[in-house]
């Protein structure tokens, strides 16, 4: 499984491009599997589940015809690292990670200028790549739109070492 990340500021746009490009990597045979780091809590699973957790339950684990969800409480201890993260996902060809800016793993910088926000790249060794609807002259690295999202997907299969069907 290789694992890529898709990092920027918030409203940048990291979600957006990942809603679009996923179906277009799965239609190129590629099977994905997300991790997504959020400041706020995520609702997991319906009322009863919920409930479960809140109760103490360190792990609760929802299951229906359709899909499972398993949601773990930290109950104060605190967040996992992204590595311990990855190391629950299997059977993908592609994790690809939103969020997690400062983790070691290769990612795309999704850059908004309008957000007044610094690049990552500049000073983050790990940012491979540039997603903007802005040139970047400062940045010597590959550089997508962020609508361009054949270009993106061909540059992951590219890196990714993967062969189109």
């Amino acid at each position: 499984m290789k694992v890529f990340g898709i990092a920027g500021w918030s409203g940048s746009g990291k979600t957006t491009l990942l809603v679009r490009l996923i179906p277009t990597l799965i239609r190129l045979g590629i099977e994905v599997a997300t991790i997504k780091h959020t400041h706020h809590n995520p609702a997991v699973g319906d009322e009863e589940s919920r409930a479960l957790a809140a109760a103490g339950a360190m792990e609760t684990l929802v299951a229906s015809p359709r899909r499972f969800a398993l949601i773990n409480e930290f109950h104060e201890r605190p967040e996992p690292a992204l590595d311990e993260l990855v190391a629950r996902i299997s059977g993908v060809d592609l994790l690809l990670v939103e969020g997690f800016k400062w983790a070691g793993h290769p990612k795309l910088e999704v850059w908004d200028p309008g957000l007044g926000k610094a690049m990552l790249a500049p000073t983050e060794p790990t940012v491979v790549a540039i997603a903007s609807d802005h040139p970047v002259p400062m940045v010597g690295l590959p550089q997508f739109a962020r609508d361009d999202i054949a270009s993106i997907a061909s540059f992951l299969m590219s890196w990714g070492g993967f062969s189109k069907l």
